[in-house]
């Protein structure tokens, strides 16, 4: 697994071989180890099923592991009642008491820790002005917007100043403007605070916006560990290259590796100048990724691979032009082409040529 902690990192939260069946036969997440370094903004990234959750609901208590063991400084967990942690919460629904002001909310997680009144007061203002929610103590929840019932529970989680916050998918239920302004929010809190943050989401480009590193699951394995950068830039896996960002496929069988350069025969019988990240020998099957923002629509020499194209749709996105093309046997082929270039126009039918380079193309596994 790639980007693991360095030897100068020490693991603040370990899963060690940890798996979880349900039914003593299926298991939902299978070998995990894992180390999350102190002050770290970790996502579980993946589809539903995929076994994201079921990891952060082990690490908050609410399951235990099938087999192996959970640390948290160096202390194993699994026996350790959840209110007993230290662990910060932050739910979907919000899970705010009703009945209580946002004081009395806030108040609460402290006095079950038996802070007095006046740290009780003292911790609730810093932590309000940190959410931006100032003056709204007496407030009850159903007086708030969802984003400030929201940016209450996140202050909740906080305020106490516990060890390790986790989040299970917070912002599914709001407005996609709303979602976007409350990443940068909770990025900075993070930024501010210093506490470590394990995060799961379904949302790709929630996780890419706001992680230090990402663990993508998928049918119970991380698939991959990695910067966001490094992530999106070079997947070490088809499922992978599939799941992050948008991403153009070609399948084909090795037919030559030489000077860490791959040359893939498609089905149609073109060649392709690939990166050799999951194949070793001739005739194998790949599956090739290339990013539609690596794609240049002036081919040349500076280029290994060079094809002509048929434009099939062109949109327009504001920022960059978005357009569909058939090349290689295939009508969904896609390519971004910034605005801000010097990209002649096209109309519909037209023939454009078209390059990219072997390192970014990456022959990967076939699934």
């Amino acid at each position: 697994m790639m980007d693991d902690l360095s030897s100068q990192e020490q693991s603040f939260v370990r899963f060690e071989n940890i798996d979880k069946s349900y039914d003593g036969k299926l298991l939902v997440v299978e070998n995990l180890n894992l180390d999350i370094a102190k002050g770290e903004f970790l996502t579980l990234l993946g589809p539903s099923g995929s076994g994201k959750t079921t990891t952060l609901m082990m690490l908050a208590g609410f399951e235990n592991p099938t087999h192996g063991e959970i640390y948290l400084e160096s202390t194993p967990i699994s026996n350790i009642t959840p209110h007993k942690r230290g662990i910060g919460m932050v739910f979907q629904n919000y899970a705010l008491f009703p009945h209580m002001t946002i004081f009395e909310n806030l108040a609460f997680p402290l006095k079950v820790r038996k802070f007095s009144n006046e740290d009780v007061k003292t911790k609730i203002d810093k932590i309000l002005s940190m959410v931006s929610l100032s003056g709204y103590e007496n407030r009850m929840p159903n007086q708030l917007s969802g984003g400030q019932q929201q940016r209450v529970a996140v202050a909740r989680a906080l305020v106490f100043d516990p060890k390790l916050v986790l989040m299970d998918e917070p912002l599914g239920a709001l407005d996609k403007n709303l979602r976007e302004n409350m990443q940068y929010e909770l990025k900075h809190i993070h930024e501010s605070l210093g506490v470590t943050v394990v995060y799961v989401t379904h949302d790709q480009g929630e996780a890419l916006t706001m992680s230090n590193r990402i663990a993508v699951f998928n049918d119970g394995f991380v698939q991959q560990l990695s910067s966001p950068s490094k992530l999106y830039e070079e997947p070490e896996n088809s499922f992978v290259a599939k799941f992050i960002g948008e991403n153009n496929t070609i399948e084909g069988t090795v037919k030559e590796i030489s000077n860490n350069v791959c040359k893939v025969e498609t089905k149609d019988g073109s060649v392709i100048h690939a990166n050799p990240i999951s194949v070793s020998t001739t005739g194998e099957k790949t599956r090739m990724s290339v990013r539609p923002e690596k794609i240049s629509v002036r081919s040349d020499s500076q280029f290994e691979n060079n094809f002509s194209a048929i434009v099939k749709e062109i949109i327009y996105h504001g920022d960059h032009t978005r357009v569909r093309v058939e090349l290689l046997g295939q009508d969904e082929f896609i390519l971004k082409v910034p605005n801000a270039s010097d990209f002649a126009e096209v109309n519909i039918n037209d023939s454009i040529n078209l390059g990219w380079s072997a390192v970014d193309c990456r022959a990967l596994d076939p699934k």
